[in-house]
């Protein structure tokens, strides 16, 4: 379900004193989610946290995001940008209007407004199924974002795109827009959030939204006799990144590579991986207002009381003893919710459980049978709203993170910083962000018995009140935020930059853009 925040609803937009040595650069964010407004799962965070901060860092950024149904029922302070803009995809003419939404301290939002492909009620899909005419959707949106750019950004631009549903963009950018100014002095990036997730679709669909048919190719975007957009845009890009390095290393390979791995080893020094970080004044438990009570690494009183409020408002039995283990994670098997149901609950029958999400059905159902099963000790909450995670996570003794991967991950950092150690498996950005037996407890295998075996070490270790403190409060000080990230992706624009600058007279004179895309492209610059 598509999740909608006004701004009072939600956290604070970042604050913080901005980079007196920041580049003259424009970043352009283009994405299927944003935080707060189009959110499904950690993208939509991620992309807001990422561009927020570059600008704090004094890059100039923009967010470009399609304008679903939830966005337009927000109630959001709009401006229209100018008229509505046609966009040929393939042989069909249709026409976008561009909309800003700007807010003080935040990177300026433009939504593009399509009814006939996002006024829906899904972002992805209804009842489970992903909508049949995605391709189309997604190929709209990415080249709708290209045409504005002309319009609304100036200066040294990075064109980033973010997972398949924008990856379209670069494809565009360096096949019909191959020599037209000003987009041949762009810079193309791409991050791949969740690889497991590829837009596949037939070998039609390449011609069908206007690309050339030779893109079809095995080094592009053909992949197993279908076409992949996400593989189209690890082709074309300057540069790819993931979320952490340990991910970029798991790419690579053929367990770990979702099929493409051969294409992110081929990358060469082209991709790597930059963790993502959190806001740390919004995840601060000494100042945090939704929370029983504050508390920090100092003084650790207040958790207790976290602790006993979270049980009294879940109807679990409130014992400050009994160790309280939580996930907060859409219920999928990506999350590892098969091993929580091969009997993880019936192995340790003095634990509580607590659960925040939705999901597929099977999962919700097999856990709300838990829950029936033992009502004073195992807890399923749908109702996911963000107040609610904090206040799961100040109440908390363990996060439970067994995922098949985790690209980076969110909420093992979040739980660190408010003394949650977190037992995980050590995959992706979770063997990055967690010191194993220091703040939390790593397992290997994808199995109940290893997942178990690294719970029993944390409960060992939660009878030791003051072993278990000392990992609390050293878990409370680690420093997650984007500052050091937001330093890197600096970096490396500034080197797709440079590289695009040396080849763009070679690039003119290599290939002609057709005269129809000429003149799109002097009618908007």
């Amino acid at each position: 379900m598509l999740r909608t925040r006004r701004r009072s609803a939600a956290k604070a937009p970042v604050r913080a004193a901005p980079r007196a040595d920041a580049p003259e650069l424009t970043v352009v964010h283009v994405a299927a989610e944003y935080w707060p407004v189009a959110q499904i799962g950690g993208l939509a965070e991620a992309v807001h946290g990422l561009g927020a901060h570059q600008q704090l860092a004094g890059a100039r950024v923009l967010a470009v995001v399609p304008f679903y149904r939830g966005v337009r029922e927000a109630g959001l302070s709009l401006q229209t940008v100018g008229r509505p803009l046609p966009v040929r995809v393939g042989k069909r003419n249709e026409q976008v209007r561009v909309l800003r939404w700007v807010r003080v301290g935040e990177p300026d939002v433009l939504f593009v407004d399509h009814p006939p492909s996002f006024d829906r009620p899904g972002v992805y899909g209804e009842g489970g199924s992903d909508y049949p005419d995605n391709a189309q959707r997604f190929a709209l949106f990415s080249l709708s974002a290209l045409r504005i750019l002309p319009e609304v950004a100036m200066g040294p631009l990075v064109l980033h795109a973010h997972d398949w549903h924008a990856a379209l963009s670069l494809v565009y950018l360096r096949t019909l827009y191959e020599g037209v100014a000003p987009y041949s002095r762009m810079s193309a990036v791409l991050s791949v959030h969740n690889a497991g997730y590829q837009g596949h679709f037939p070998p039609e669909s390449v011609t069908a939204v206007g690309l050339p048919a030779e893109t079809y190719d095995w080094r592009r975007l053909e992949w197993y006799g279908r076409a992949n957009w996400l593989k189209g845009g690890l082709s074309y890009a300057d540069a790819v990144v993931t979320v952490s390095p340990n991910h970029a290393d798991e790419l690579r390979t053929p367990v770990g590579g979702f099929g493409l791995h051969e294409a992110f080893a081929g990358l060469g020094e082209r991709f790597v991986g930059i963790l993502n970080g959190i806001d740390c004044e919004v995840w601060d438990p000494a100042g945090d207002a939704r929370i029983a009570q504050n508390f920090s690494a100092t003084d650790l009183a207040g958790k207790h009381q976290c602790k006993a409020a979270l049980q009294q408002e879940l109807g679990l039995t409130v014992n400050p003893r009994i160790p309280l283990a939580v996930m907060s994670a859409r219920l999928v098997a990506q999350k590892g919710f098969d091993l929580v149901l091969a009997g993880l609950v019936e192995r340790f029958p003095d634990v509580q459980f607590a659960f925040l999400g939705r999901g597929e059905e099977r999962y919700e159902a097999g856990v709300g049978a838990l829950g029936q099963r033992f009502p004073s000790r195992v807890v399923l909450e749908r109702n996911f709203h963000h107040a609610l995670e904090h206040r799961l996570l100040a109440g908390a003794d363990i996060l439970l993170m067994p995922s098949l991967y985790e690209p980076c991950g969110l909420t093992q950092m979040r739980a660190q910083r408010y003394g949650v150690l977190p037992v995980a498996r050590r995959v992706g950005g979770l063997a990055d962000t967690i010191l194993h037996d220091r703040t939390g407890f790593l397992f290997e295998d994808n199995s109940l018995d290893a997942f178990a075996g690294a719970l029993r070490r944390a409960l060992d270790l939660y009878q030791d009140p003051q072993e278990w403190e000392l990992r609390v409060r050293r878990a409370m000080r680690r420093d997650f935020g984007w500052g050091p990230s937001v330093s890197r992706y600096l970096d490396l624009y500034r080197r797709t930059l440079d590289r695009v600058a040396v080849s763009v007279p070679s690039r003119a004179g290599r290939r002609s853009a057709p005269k129809r895309l000429r003149r799109v492209a002097h009618a908007t610059a």
